[in-house]
C-alpha cells in the first residue's frame, strides 16, 4: 500500500470515528436534555429544557426568533410556548413594535427552575471532568465550538 492510500485509509477511518462519536453524543444529548426538561417541570418534553436556556440567554425574545433558533416552524413553537405558559414557566406578551408578533420572557418561577437545573447539569459536568487538565477541558470547548460552527452552515462545493 502506497503512503498516500495509508494516509487516505487512515483519515478515513478518522472519520468514520468522529461520527460514530457524534452519533454517541446526539444519543445522549436528547437522552439528557428529556432529562433536564422533567428536572425543570415533570410534564415538559425534552425540547423544553434548550428552549427555556434559549428565553433565559435572550431575556425576552420574539416567538419567530425561537423558531429560527430551533429550526421549527412557528405552529410547533407555539404549541411548545403554550405548554411553558400553562406551567407558568414563560409569559408572552404582545411585541410592542409589531403587534402581530409576541415576546415570550421566562417567569420568575420559570428561571429558578431552568437555573437549579443548568446547576445540577454543570456540577455533572464538573465532576466528570474534574480529572482532566483545565487545557484539555478549554481544547474539547474549542473544538465543540468549530464543530458546531461547521454544522451551521454547510458549505458548497
Amino acid at each position: 500500500m502506497t503512503e498516500r492510500a495509508t494516509e487516505d485509509r487512515t483519515a478515513e477511518q478518522a472519520l468514520i470515528a468522529v461520527e460514530r462519536e457524534v452519533a454517541v453524543l446526539f444519543r445522549r444529548g436528547r437522552a439528557r436534555a428529556a432529562e433536564m426538561s422533567r428536572q425543570v417541570h415533570p410534564a415538559l418534553e425534552g425540547v423544553a429544557y434548550s428552549m427555556l436556556g434559549f428565553i433565559q440567554d435572550a431575556g425576552q425574545v420574539r416567538l419567530t426568533d425561537i423558531g429560527l433558533h430551533f429550526g421549527v416552524g412557528k405552529a410547533t413553537i407555539s404549541r411548545q410556548i403554550k405548554v411553558l405558559e400553562e406551567l407558568e414557566l414563560v409569559t408572552r406578551e404582545t411585541d410592542p413594535l409589531d403587534r402581530r408578533s409576541s415576546l415570550v420572557s421566562l417567569t420568575p418561577d420559570g428561571s429558578a427552575r431552568y437555573l437549579a437545573a443548568r446547576s445540577g447539569r454543570l456540577g455533572r459536568f464538573r465532576d466528570m471532568l474534574e480529572d482532566w487538565d483545565r487545557a484539555d477541558v478549554s481544547q474539547l470547548a474549542d473544538l465543540l465550538q468549530r464543530f458546531n460552527d461547521a454544522l451551521g452552515e454547510p458549505k458548497v462545493s
